[in-house]
């Protein structure tokens, strides 16, 4: 099997680099809220992050890779204060967005990450610490050349399903009908990973529709759900 590192070599990032500007209001909330609400992950000590810390409570931990705008965080963030929210991206504007709209809602419970989440899950979150991964719409590289850039691969769910506690859960959600193939053939081999249904989820009423959902329903593209229970492998 591939490890982490080979499937870097090979291009996979769980983003695309964007050059964009910022809003006067992203830049204001950049200035005054970043400090505390958000890191950059080349700052990080080496080591695990102190999740507790960071969010100033002990709460479970859900992390989003790829957060986008953040209206969708903010949405699932404000229907689960009991939830530390944690958003990954690497797109300035759109963890400028984020904060404004945790300053718009009063949040507590989101912090920002702004790096490669893959580098995140492997050098910095211990083994069964996450209640939850959340990777919805990722980029689905169309081309058939590029496929071996998207995110959801073996080594990628064997990481996730390391950093999963018991019973902690993965949600993918993509419209891209060969990419949600090959996510449903990837989860289930992973030993760690249990389907909560037989293939397919019923889409959660509670996920927020995202643009990108919004764009793939205007395009005739159906969208398709993933969950996953990381399970306790025999023995332990």
């Amino acid at each position: 099997m591939e490890t982490v590192d080979q499937v870097r070599q090979a291009g996979v990032f769980s983003h695309v680099r964007r050059s964009v500007r910022m809003t006067v209001g992203q830049k204001r909330v950049w200035e005054t809220d970043w400090p505390v609400l958000g890191r950059k992950l080349e700052e990080l000590p080496p080591g695990d992050v102190d999740l507790a810390a960071w969010f100033g409570r002990a709460a479970p931990t859900v992390l989003e890779i790829g957060s986008g705008m953040g209206d969708a965080t903010a949405q699932l963030a404000v229907a689960a204060p009991e939830v530390n929210h944690l958003a990954a991206e690497v797109y300035p504007a759109g963890l400028g967005q984020l904060m404004l709209w945790v300053e718009r809602y009063g949040l507590d419970n989101v912090r920002l990450l702004q790096g490669d989440a893959l580098d995140f899950l492997r050098d910095h979150v211990a083994p069964g610490t996450l209640a939850g991964v959340r990777i919805y719409f990722p980029d689905p590289w169309p081309k058939k050349r590029h496929h071996k850039r998207r995110l959801v691969t073996p080594p990628f769910a064997a990481l996730v399903a390391s950093r999963l506690r018991s019973g902690g859960t993965l949600h993918l959600a993509t419209d891209w009908a060969d990419y949600a193939d090959r996510m449903l053939e990837v989860c289930e081999a992973e030993p760690l990973l249990r389907n909560q249904y037989d293939g397919w989820a019923p889409r959660p009423g509670w996920r927020p529709v995202t643009k990108f959902e919004a764009r793939a329903r205007a395009e005739g593209r159906v969208c398709r759900d993933l969950l996953y229970t990381k399970v306790t492998p025999t023995g332990s």
